[in-house]
């Protein structure tokens, strides 16, 4: 498809603007130099263009794609800065090779007013921005129906370069020429909706009708016939088969949670980016491929069991994991033509990064844009150790929210101005953490505005700046719980957390509350259903809702000597002790709590929690290692995931706590704060061991 230039603006990366026109007339000259058309996002597209002679006047006649009709999807190409595009350092004369791709800020010059700026050529690098006018093609309709993080999602699609409908009445379906349906929460939640809405009979119309549909994780489930989810409770019965939930009983966590592989079952066009690349999954309940439903199936993942992981049937796609989810870098096959009035059709194709995810979401947007098949890199086989960023957030003395880090959970310098600890602004920080290749980036609001969770705004702010650009999972944790304000006004668990996922989280961790209802629930041996973690779990799947646990390390003599679980350590105590038990703590490990962190976990699990996040307040900040003992105990204990926490120091420390327990995935905050230790180097050393992880 042809887009006709509207703007044109010329960036150099070197030393000097070659000039700027509204009218897509380059004045000045290109010789001798090798040219880097840019386009920001959806296409992120980088072309190279070599001028074998020198130009005075040229003119950009068209930039012709297999793309969809946007070129630039900011609203001012003059307000790109920080973008992650890429500079062309090097040219083959004749075969337009490129020696070498590496990422370079832009530079913006901004266009004066009625003048064109004209300075010297710079026989280095120079960018050019192109937009177009917007067609309806760019315009694609979400049906989001309430429940969970959607913001992620409208992100990216903005990301690539498309506006957003949202689905208002059941016409807006009829109507749509491009329909996401996210579906995120409890399957009997979200067909009540669709039901009492009367827009389960639209979607099922719009889908009969083969039109461009992709539904997500919770979004696919509901196509087939019933799931087994606090039910059964019938689907859309669009395609044959159950959704029942994970066996466990195989040793298996559930939910399935993490970079897990796809194997390839037919032509899905949408998937033809992924190959051997992880991709994303969070989830409790599945539907198994059978011979009655096998038309549909373009992909299955295979955990304990194959599981269907996408669908395709015509227009109609469905994904288990999350595309906006499953940033990671891959290079694809990029053609392109540049026309200048002077200079000869060129050509282009070069392997260029794309986010794995993000290419999926394209694929399906722009469905003209397939070109030649494009070659991936990776080694995705099974599901992958996770590898996670942790930001502990908190206002420092001056009012700021900073990222901060304790030593045993003190957050202050010992100094003589006893200043909170400030590593960085959390924003920019989880930025370079996906980039890096975290596999999620957790928050850790440490004061949590215990008296006033949703007045929180700095913390609401940042998730939402952050979910902008960082395409793996955030969870959020930190006065997540029921309360009442200054005026009377009650707050459910539900509506606080449900302010945190439409700000862009993707799981919510529970702390001091879950213990409390853990206390209670051992006692009376009742599930109230009233607690946070109960009510979160209920509305948003267990999948949502992480615990977690603070506990600190008691020496006994004698395992007999206290009610709770206590076990054999590693190393003796400092009285030679051979036996300890883990005791709970709540408020920052402020106050100790009559609870061991197993039977902790062990109640937790019960009460719908989907995963727990171990911390060890012996351990934090020390750098010596996770508690291995400890990590050991709680992952064998339960039979959902389990994120080790404290005490990572070093790259041996994940590769000691992934093969001497079952922990599903490391966590780290201060050596990554302080570049002690990279995100990379963590992953190629547990690579180098043979432990698979996300690259």
């Amino acid at each position: 498809m042809d887009a006709t230039v509207s703007k044109l603006k010329i960036y150099s990366l070197g030393e000097t603007l070659v000039g700027s026109s509204k009218d897509g007339v380059l004045r000045g000259f290109v010789g001798g130099v090798g040219v880097a058309a840019s386009v920001d996002s959806g296409a992120l597209y980088h072309l190279a263009v070599e001028c074998r002679q020198r130009v005075d006047v040229g003119r950009l006649e068209s930039f012709q794609r297999r793309r969809g009709p946007k070129l630039c999807t900011k609203q001012h190409c003059s307000a790109m800065e920080g973008m992650p595009y890429a500079s062309f350092t090097s040219f083959a004369t004749k075969s337009l090779s490129f020696a070498s791709l590496s990422p370079s800020p832009i530079v913006t010059l901004r266009q004066k007013s009625q003048k064109n700026t004209l300075k010297s050529v710079s026989p280095r690098k120079l960018v050019i921005c192109a937009s177009s006018a917007s067609s309806s093609g760019s315009v694609v309709t979400l049906l989001d129906y309430g429940a969970g993080n959607v913001r992620s999602l409208r992100n990216a699609i903005r990301y690539l370069g498309f506006e957003i409908e949202d689905v208002q009445t059941p016409k807006d379906i009829l109507n749509a020429e491009r329909l996401i349906f996210p579906g995120v929460g409890a399957f009997a939640s979200a067909m009540d909706v669709l039901v009492k809405t009367g827009m389960d009979e639209a979607l099922h119309t719009y889908i009969k009708n083969d039109r461009p549909f992709l539904g997500i994780c919770l979004g696919l489930q509901l196509l087939f016939e019933y799931s087994e989810e606090n039910g059964p409770v019938n689907g859309l019965g669009l395609i044959p088969g159950v959704v029942g939930r994970f066996n466990s009983s195989n040793g298996f966590r559930v939910p399935h949670i993490g970079w897990n592989a796809l194997q390839i079952a037919k032509d899905s066009e949408i998937l033809e980016d992924v190959g051997d690349q992880h991709v994303y999954f969070v989830h409790s309940y599945r539907a198994m491929p059978s011979d009655d439903n096998k038309e549909w199936v373009s992909s299955t993942c295979n955990y304990g069991d194959d599981f269907i992981a996408s669908i395709r049937r015509g227009n109609v796609h469905g994904v288990q994991f999350h595309p906006e989810k499953s940033g990671g870098k891959i290079f694809c096959v990029l053609s392109f033509y540049l026309l200048f009035l002077y200079v000869s059709d060129f050509k282009i194709h070069k392997f260029l990064p794309v986010d794995v995810g993000l290419s999926i979401l394209r694929r399906f947007l722009q469905p003209n844009s397939r070109g030649t098949k494009n070659p991936t890199q990776g080694k995705a086989s099974k599901l992958a150790k996770r590898v996670i960023a942790c930001l502990d957030v908190r206002t420092n003395d001056k009012g700021d929210l900073v990222v901060t880090k304790g030593d045993q959970y003190d957050v202050r310098e010992h100094t003589k101005e006893n200043e909170v600890r400030n590593l960085g602004k959390p924003v920019e920080l989880a930025g370079q953490y996906y980039k890096d290749g975290a596999d999620e980036v957790s928050f850790l609001n440490i004061t949590g505005f215990r008296d006033f969770p949703l007045g929180d705004l700095p913390m609401l702010q940042v998730l939402r700046h952050a979910s902008e650009n960082v395409f793996v999972p955030l969870t959020v944790g930190g006065g997540i719980r029921d309360f009442t304000d200054a005026n009377g006004r009650y707050y459910s668990s539900v509506e606080v957390a449900s302010e945190y996922f439409r700000s862009g989280a993707d799981k919510i961790s529970i702390g001091s509350d879950a213990v409390y209802a853990a206390e209670e629930y051992l006692k009376s041996k009742v599930k109230t259903g009233k607690s946070s973690l109960e009510q979160i779990s209920r509305v948003y799947g267990n999948q949502a809702v992480v615990v977690s646990i603070d506990p600190r390390r008691v020496y006994l003599k004698s395992p007999n000597d206290v009610e709770f679980k206590a076990i054999r350590v590693t190393k003796p105590g400092p009285n030679g002790e051979e036996y300890a038990w883990y005791q709970c703590t709540v408020n920052g490990g402020r106050e100790d709590r009559p609870i061991g962190a197993y039977e902790l976990a062990k109640a937790v699990e019960e009460l719908g929690a989907g995963e727990i996040l171990l911390n060890c307040i012996d351990c934090d900040g020390q750098g010596k290692g996770f508690d291995i003992d400890l990590v050991k105990l709680i992952s064998d204990a339960v039979s959902i995931p389990v994120i080790a926490s404290s005490g990572a120091g070093a790259v041996e420390h994940f590769y000691e706590v992934f093969t001497k327990s079952n922990a599903s995935a490391a966590l780290a905050a201060g050596i990554f704060h302080r570049k002690e230790v990279p995100i990379q180097s963590v992953k190629g050393h547990l690579l180098k061991e043979g432990i698979e992880v996300r690259i």
